[in-house]
């Protein structure tokens, strides 16, 4: 089966709690806090793998979840951390922001083209400390310890997009399968009806001395690009592709349809799906030349595309701009003319791979930039003013305070106020215009405002 669009949920492991413990040995009476730290949640990673072709594992199951960390113990003994959670995908594989309710995808969290690369998706959370990190001057047995940090769970979207140098792209049975089985080892379904082809197929193309990786794309129709029939899913995965192999019926196949109407229509569909198909280097590919009467067609097609040429080089025909696109006459059935357009696939490939490698920029490391951004948002928060003297704050890093505190502990909950001071939130709060005596709201507990600054 093949799926390259599925949506997943994933939840990272939460961490442990962090032990209040003290040192209890003979002749000893008062040994110092000794409580371990609870161990890490384990996070959730998306890893580029080359021998998938599809996102057939995700089809059927939705949610993904990673162990999380133990909690720590006396001794000093902290807690072991949970294992992180690998899910593989194909290389191509786009990874989304998802909104399951608006069922809308948001930011690009990755773009996972070479092997081996990897994001984290969902992070697991940190273990809470044990009472030893909160011994001070003045706090010499600290009654307390953090609870775990609870994990990142989110939806996430993602989409597979072939990585194919050339793609066979045109309308249904003009014999792509057909192409792609004379020039590789690729073994698609082939009938004598429209849309035989239901998903995109590779094959590797051999030359002497290149190699390239072509893609059948199933048939497109006239208003593909607005996502009629399943243009959308089909023509994604033409982006990738360096090289788009135009075919053409000649004989106009048993509707009768004019192979230079529809050379223009599927143009236009590209064009019309992204700007920069319609600049994407073709070779026109004119199948079926072995049925009788095709001759005409193929001279026609020949110059009007020829004709393309010379108006977009002015009239010119010596102009450097003066490129015409390769037009190739073969027959998919009896391999006339397969042998020169497979050499001349090879070689353009073969060229366009080099002037990219050329014009390639460093390759984004997705896994820092989303955790650059992750702390970003961690460190933000701000005050609302709910009105009759009531504010609520809200912040990740606030809000994870608040969670590893444990609130029957007034040692605890006074360090609590302190980090909160720290942070600035009290600062915050007095400019947003809470007085003593306000309610302040973070998550679902509840506080009266006492400030030490003065207004």
């Amino acid at each position: 089966m093949f799926i390259d669009q599925v949506h997943i949920h994933v939840k990272a492991g939460d961490g442990g709690a962090g032990c209040m413990s003290f040192r209890r040995e003979a002749h000893v009476p008062k040994g110092g806090p000794d409580g371990g730290d609870g161990g890490r949640g384990g996070d959730v990673l998306l890893q580029a793998d080359p021998s998938l072709s599809s996102l057939v594992d995700y089809r059927f199951k939705h949610h993904f979840k990673a162990t999380r960390g133990t909690h720590g113990k006396g001794s000093k003994m902290h807690g072991a951390n949970g294992e992180d959670l690998v899910l593989r995908v194909p290389l191509g594989t786009q990874v989304r922001e998802y909104d399951e309710e608006s069922r809308e995808a948001g930011e690009l969290l990755a773009d996972l083209t070479h092997e081996g690369e990897q994001v984290i998706i969902a992070k697991g959370g940190c273990g809470g400390r044990g009472n030893i990190h909160f011994v001070t001057p003045t706090r010499r047995a600290p009654a307390f310890a953090e609870l775990g940090e609870p994990a990142e769970e989110r939806w996430v979207e993602l989409e597979m997009k072939l990585m194919a140098d050339a793609a066979l792209v045109g309308m249904p049975s003009v014999g792509k399968s057909s192409l792609i089985a004379r020039m590789s080892a690729a073994r698609p379904k082939i009938a004598d009806y429209p849309f035989t082809t239901l998903v995109p197929n590779l094959g590797m193309v051999r030359t002497e001395e290149y190699s390239f990786v072509v893609a059948d794309v199933p048939g497109l129709i006239e208003g593909a690009a607005e996502g009629r029939g399943l243009g959308h899913e089909f023509l994604r995965h033409i982006e990738r592709t360096a090289l788009i192999l135009h075919v053409l019926d000649a004989s106009g196949s048993y509707e009768q349809r004019d192979p230079l109407e529809d050379y223009q229509k599927i143009n236009a569909e590209l064009a019309s799906y992204a700007a920069e198909l319609s600049e994407r280097p073709q070779i026109v590919v004119i199948n079926k030349t072995d049925m009788p009467g095709t001759a005409e067609a193929v001279e026609r097609i020949r110059q009007y595309v020829l004709d393309e040429a010379l108006q977009r080089s002015g009239g010119n025909e010596f102009a450097e701009t003066f490129r015409p696109t390769p037009v190739f006459a073969v027959s998919a059935l009896t391999g006339a003319g397969m042998d020169a357009l497979i050499a001349a696939c090879a070689e353009q490939v073969h060229a366009l791979r080099a002037a990219a490698a050329a014009q390639a920029e460093p390759q984004l490391l997705y896994d820092q930039i989303w955790e650059h951004k992750r702390q970003e948002k961690d460190r933000e928060f701000k005050v609302l003013n709910l009105g009759g003297h009531v504010f609520e704050v809200c912040g990740k890093a606030v809000e994870r305070m608040v969670i590893q505190t444990e609130w029957d502990n007034e040692e605890a909950i006074a360090y609590l106020q302190h980090r909160l001071e720290q942070m600035g939130v009290e600062k915050a709060l007095v400019q947003a215009g809470a007085r003593d005596g306000d309610e302040i709201r973070i998550l679902t507990r509840a506080f009266a405002f006492e400030s030490s600054l003065h207004t």
